[in-house]
């Protein structure tokens, strides 16, 4: 379902690229960290033998010990899907 955002100004002309290069950077900076975070989830699957899923599969009922790199990788994962929903959101986004 689409939703619509209204924001009023007294030049919508000029508002508009603004707006655009906005949300073009935003999908940069989400991308770039989308990359540094999966960067961050490979390192931890070489360094422990298993892919993510399999980590959080395993995790998340208590097969695995609770060390702060398990802690963090599971942040990693929670960021990454973070990311995600916000790369989305920004490229489903139309400036009419």
């Amino acid at each position: 379902m689409l939703q619509q955002i209204t924001v009023q100004t007294p030049n919508a002309e000029r508002l508009k690229p603004l707006l655009r290069s906005v949300i073009e950077n935003a999908v940069y900076d989400v991308e770039n960290g989308i990359k540094k975070t999966r960067a961050k989830l490979e390192t931890f699957e070489k360094q422990y033998g298993m892919s993510t899923v399999e980590f959080e599969r395993r995790f998340g009922p208590g097969d695995l010990e609770e060390t702060l790199d398990f802690i963090e990788w599971e942040g990693e994962i929670k960021t990454l899907r973070l990311l995600e929903e916000k790369l989305n959101a920004f490229k489903e986004a139309k400036i009419k």
